[in-house]
């Protein structure tokens, strides 16, 4: 079983050129990705939020995660929208917490908030409370997360990048090939 930094590593460099951007940034990377996927081996449900800029990549992300050509387990994954469609309306943490609440008795409590979008948007509130969450931040540092740039001209190809390698990475994890805490 290799080593999941050098396994990291070894994958964005197997990629050229095309990916070189995110080498420095691993660091970032390994140990939020590695604290999402120990949380999807203990069995818990991915809730998905992205800003409003990024619906296209929710989307995307639910679609693909589960296609029938991965020959491997099915991971439960839930787009916020399906779940609230009036998300957008929420404001305050008195709100957020009525909507954990419900998160809370729908999932039994085991799921965890993965959130790509800008930092200083409203949708991120709710995912920068939970201490478990994936992170991919833009235009904002924060504490375990990937960041990068909205205003970047290629942040839509390297969302897909980081996509997948993410799921490469979760499949890596499920056939026992990387350990995400080494």
């Amino acid at each position: 079983m290799r080593r999941f930094d050098q396994w990291t590593l070894d994958s964005i460099r197997s990629e050229g050129a095309a990916m070189s951007w995110f080498e420095e940034q691993r660091f970032e990377w390994t140990p939020a990705v590695a604290n999402a996927l120990e949380q999807v081996m203990e069995g818990k449900s991915i809730v998905l939020i992205t800003d409003h800029d990024r619906k296209w990549f929710a989307h995307y992300i639910t679609s693909s995660l589960n296609k029938r050509l991965q020959d491997r387990p099915m991971i439960p994954i839930v787009c916020i929208d399906a779940l609230f469609p009036h998300y957008d309306h929420i404001s305050g943490g008195e709100a957020i917490d009525t909507l954990t609440d419900m998160l809370d008795i729908t999932f039994k409590g085991e799921y965890f908030f993965w959130y790509v979008g800008r930092g200083d948007e409203r949708r991120a509130d709710i995912a920068k409370r939970n201490a478990s969450s994936l992170l991919w931040i833009m235009d904002e540092s924060f504490q375990n997360a990937v960041r990068l740039r909205s205003f970047d001209p290629l942040i839509d190809i390297k969302l897909l990048q980081l996509y997948r390698l993410f799921d490469k990475t979760l499949g890596a994890m499920l056939f026992g090939e990387i350990d995400v805490r080494e």
